[in-house]
């Protein structure tokens, strides 16, 4: 493929959907109606809209009209009791039509979820046309864009509440889930306290617990987060500590898929599988390769050693996201999840694929070794009988694998996990409250001798700076490592300051055991400090995290209205002006809708129905938001007149705000596959400096900046320079065929292996299959989602035949059919029980076709292979349905079940310049623009530009980088998220073209691309 074909399907990425909304959105007329609810009032106000449309729109208007009474008549979607029975993200006709008309109904018999084809849910040719407004907030909702984005986050919450449900499997406890505890009568998926979550004895702090009788954390354990992560839940103090097993999102029973547990398993696959089969490294060579244009340089992703600017590594590139953004995840993911002991998974060698002569022929290594992966239980596991259906279930998966880190969202890559990786967190000898840095940076690891069991340094990892978790380093981790060192210590000033000016103030502090005593500043000691700044900066992630790297990664109106409500609440969010008026005349922190779901979450919370406790928990949550949830104790007239939150009420009050939904909180395995995100990654950097930001001066090869390749070149260019660098490049496109070549032949020399490399993309299929990851079909199914019944089911049907893009799919899904193959089916063979077909049927082996047809092995192909090859996705989602769908869930478990982000974010923990920080990312003093005064008094950090039709805040990555790179402000003013590329305009409404904005128009990275992209779209228009 030539360097013009790849650039002419980069465009096309990004512009064929696009194009496609504006050729179908154009010709549909949108009407108003509630989609959801039946009620007289309801047919009112959809038959009294009709006033607002034209005199010629009236038949169609009426037309959908009646759509939406139809749909609003059928009332609300009822929570299925079989997992057979889910809502798949399809919805009927006229449900589809009110809520995006023609278009929407047009695509429902794809596999794809239909909400991303409603009114207002892509750029702004899925808007409605220009016409009368609604005059209210109610008629927003009834307008056509606010019933398409309403109806997304109605069927979004559905598959939330589902997924709750029906995917919580903890591989400790899930007999007492389904049966109850010694089978008591009562729902198992309310229980909130396990046997399994017990410290047990032997540990440091069993008796500070309460020893063999309950358990309780106090003290010094409820205040900070702890080092193994323990007692973040102070009645299951082991829960989310480091070493605990992973759950699953999938029923054991369809785990393993190699080991055919069932005959569901058995006719799904037919022994077509194994751990080799299909040959890995053929997989990676042939589906995962950038391909490359001729003489480029690119040198299997190593460039060119003079980094000269003449060289290219092609890639698919996306739009709206950059390489900051790609590096970020890899940031997060060591601070969530790790399989692996101090860098090794088990001690031995052994094969990594390459077994076939087109996988050699394609380049692959058969000496290429690997070390398998650990496990913590591989014997036979136990079954119990449920109750409710007399039917026999594993207790757990066949084999299980344990969390290294901690599950919290506790910053644990800077902090580290336990006593080992503690030692790597070296303190400032001149103030014990901040980190070390050395003019600045981060200090290089200490040399140790690796044959001592406390050494902390291993061979690979010499002369990287010292953190935590210093596997898998390269430029991007050295890049946030040193951004939050400098970030943690910001915080450090900023009390010490407070200590000096205000000695004697209240820091907000308590002690548990010791409440009634007011704790000043000047009584705060060192590590305190330093225990408040990791809340800090825990809490600062997760908000970065959750309200700008995500709604950037799924950037469209729906995704930041639930992300913002996961954080702030669905009533805080645009709140109006009366709102914020009347809650400045009661003296209350929150309005009236606010209050009321979080009473709500409380109330429902307690329940020992399941429904109430779990599903309606969990709207009433998105209602209030869920960070800070519980975090009060309203009393009096009202409910909302007084405060009685209390620290010595433990269960009460610290831990009251948590939910973990029967099912105690770990990542699932299912949550650490969809992470395999390595085609964001390029093969180079283009590097600029500050001085010259449009000049691309250098074109530094990734592989040049891993391990201490990262530390060197991080010093030598500057934190400011990547920030530019990595700020302004664009990542790759999560898709199939774009994984970078240099990891495809990394260097793996701590490997005593006769090639010392090994291949990146096999390893990451090696080890879903390793640890028993469903593939991709049967993992569909365990979630909710539609299966696909051939390889043609991924290519984007939207497209147009001519296409480019569109052409590039169905190459993929003939090399897929190659790969993977066909059979000879077999209609007698059922090979799912977790969802029926669309006539009501179980599934079979021939997918709908006649006995003995030819069919696809759809059902052998591997979860990460499935979910790169879906073309079809919403409107700016770098990621796919899959993926995003196992997102949904451990999202938001993540914030429900730490209570230092719900109810225990208290100044009583977190201290009134702690809490104060993360709700107004810094002190309000610095924002970089004149503050926003509001009705209710208070001030704002608002950008001075709505974003996506939105007042928004100066995102809380921008304000940590402003303090860690002041230099760099005036380059990042005009950036409105971070992650998005700085130079880009971000133009109307979550638009995705690829142009400059004002100061950025000489930047290379626009010129040949804007030439490229005209004649696709000249193209496009043509056809």
């Amino acid at each position: 493929m030539s360097g013009t074909d790849n650039m002419r399907i980069h465009q096309s990425i990004q512009h064929s959907s696009n194009s496609l909304d504006h050729r179908l959105g154009q010709s549909h007329l949108r009407i108003s109606g509630l989609p959801s609810k039946s009620s007289l009032a309801v047919t009112s106000l959809c038959i009294g809209l009709l006033s607002t449309f034209h005199p010629a729109d009236s038949a169609h208007a009426q037309s959908l009209i009646a759509d939406c009474i139809s749909s609003a008549k059928s009332g609300i979607l009822k929570i299925p009791d079989e997992r057979s029975e889910r809502f798949t993200g399809k919805v009927q006709e006229d449900t589809a039509r009110c809520r995006g008309g023609n278009k929407a109904a047009q695509w429902r018999d794809t596999p794809w979820v239909d909400w991303q084809n409603y009114f207002a849910a892509g750029d702004s040719s899925s808007l409605a046309p220009d016409g009368k407004k609604a005059k209210t907030k109610i008629g927003d909702h009834l307008f056509p864009d606010g019933r398409g984005i309403d109806g997304a986050l109605m069927d979004l919450e559905y598959q939330r509440i589902e997924l709750i449900k029906f995917n919580l499997f903890d591989q400790s406890t899930y007999e007492e889930y389904v049966n109850n505890r010694n089978g008591a009568e009562g729902d198992g998926k309310t229980l909130k306290q396990w046997d399994a979550m017990r410290l047990p004895e032997g540990h440091e702090h069993f008796e500070s617990v309460g020893g063999v009788g309950n358990q309780l954390c106090r003290g010094d354990l409820l205040t900070h987060r702890t080092l193994s992560g323990i007692c973040n839940d102070a009645i299951n103090p082991l829960m989310g500590s480091a070493g605990m097993p992973f759950a699953r999102n999938a029923q054991f029973e369809a785990t393993f898929p190699d080991l055919e547990l069932n005959e569901l398993a058995s006719n799904r696959h037919n022994g077509r599988i194994d751990l080799m089969t299909p040959d890995p490294q053929l997989i990676s060579r042939k589906l995962f390769t950038r391909e490359q244009s001729p003489d480029n340089g690119c040198n299997e992703g190593q460039g060119s050693q003079d980094y000269s600017v003449d060289t290219e590594c092609d890639y698919l590139k996306a739009p709206f996201f950059n390489v900051l953004a790609a590096f970020w995840i890899q940031f997060m993911t060591h601070d969530w999840f790790s399989h692996t002991v101090e860098g090794h998974n088990k001690k031995e060698l052994v094969s990594a694929g390459c077994n076939s002569e087109e996988a050699i022929e394609l380049g692959c290594r058969p000496d290429d070794l690997r070390e398998p992966s650990l496990y913590a239980q591989s014997d036979e596991p136990p079954t119990f009988t449920n109750k409710h259906d007399n039917k026999k279930y594993l207790s757990r998966a066949p084999k299980t694998t344990a969390n290294q880190v901690t599950a919290w969202w506790d910053a644990s890559q800077i902090y580290g996990h336990d006593e080992l990786s503690a030692k790597r967190v070296l303190r400032d000898t001149d103030d014990q409250a901040k980190l070390q840095l050395v003019e600045n940076y981060l200090p290089q690891l200490q040399p140790c001798n690796p044959e001592e069991a406390d050494c902390p340094t291993r061979p690979q990892w010499q002369g990287q700076e010292s953190v935590g978790f210093p596997d898998n380093w390269n430029i991007g981790l050295s890049f946030y490592h040193n951004v939050f060192a400098r970030e943690h210590n910001a915080f450090v000033d900023h009390v010490r300051q407070l200590q000096s000016s205000t000695p004697d103030a209240d820091s907000g502090l308590r002690n548990p055991d010791d409440p009634n005593t007011i704790k000043t500043w000047q009584q705060v000691d060192d590590e305190q400090i330093f225990q408040l700044a990791r809340l800090v900066v825990s809490a600062e992630i997760a908000k970065i995290h959750t309200i700008e790297w995500t709604t950037q990664l799924l950037y469209n109106e729906p995704l930041h209205a639930a992300m913002n409500s996961n954080w702030y609440g669905l009533f805080n969010q645009n709140e109006d002006a009366v709102s914020k008026v009347l809650r400045r005349v009661s003296g209350q922190d929150s309005n009236l809708m606010t209050r009321i779901s979080d009473k709500l979450t409380q109330i429902t919370g307690k329940s020992d129905n399941a429904a109430a406790a779990n599903s309606l928990y969990s709207v009433f949550a998105s209602g209030a938001g869920i960070f800070g949830l519980g975090n009060s104790r309203p009393t009096g007239m009202l409910w909302w007149k007084d405060d009685a939150w209390d620290i010595t009420n433990i269960e009460v009050d610290v831990n009251g705000g948590i939910n973990h939904f029967g099912s105690p909180f770990n990542f699932p395995e299912e949550f650490t596959s969809v992470y395999r995100l390595h085609a964001l990654v390029p093969d180079l950097i283009e590097y600029r400096s500050s001085d010259n930001p449009n000049l691309i001066s250098q074109k530094i090869p990734v592989l040049d900046t891993v391990r201490a390749g990262a530390t060197d070149l991080m010093k030598a260019k500057g934190l400011d320079d990547w920030a530019l660098s990595m700020g302004r490049q664009r990542l790759g496109a999560l898709h199939l065929r774009n994984l970078p070549q240099f990891l495809q032949n990394l260097p793996m020399p701590h490997l005593d292996s006769p090639t010392g490399k090994l291949d990146i993309a096999a390893l990451d299929i090696i080890r879903d299959r390793e640890r028993g990851v469903p593939r991709f079909n049967e993992f569909r199914r365990q979630i909710g989602l539609k299966t696909l019944t051939s390889f043609d089911d991924f290519i984007d049907q939207r497209l147009d035949a001519k296409d480019p893009w569109r052409k590039h799919q169905e190459e993929t899904v003939a090399r897929l059919r190659e790969v993977y193959g066909t059979h000879s089916c077999d209609a007698s063979k059922i090979i799912s029980d977790a969802q029926l077909n669309d006539l009501g049927e179980p599934i079979n082996d021939c997918h709908g076709l006649p006995d003995g047809s030819t069919v696809d092995n759809i059902e052998d192909v591997d979860n990460i292979v499935g979910w790169l090859a879906e073309y079809t996705r919403p409107h700016g989602f770098a990621i796919s349905e899959t993926q995003f769908h196992v997102f949904i869930i451990n999202a938001s478990r993540r914030l429900f079940s730490d209570r230092f982000f719900t109810s225990s974010f208290r100044p009583e923990i977190y201290s009134h310049a702690g809490f104060d920080w993360v709700q107004n990312n810094g002190p309000l003093e610095e924002c970089p623009f004149p503050l926003t005064g509001e009705s209710d008094g208070s001030a704002s950090c608002l950008e001075p530009v709505k974003v996506n039709g939105h007042d928004q805040d100066v995102s809380p990555m921008k304000r940590v980088l402003l303090r860690a790179l002041p230099e760099m402000t005036q380059e990042l003013l005009p950036v409105r998220n971070v992650f998005d590329p700085w130079a880009r305009d971000r133009g109307e409404y979550y638009s995705l073209d690829w142009t400059p904005r004002l100061g950025a128009e000489t930047d290379p990275a626009f010129g040949h691309s804007q030439s490229a992209l005209s004649s696709v779209v000249t193209e496009n228009e043509q056809e």
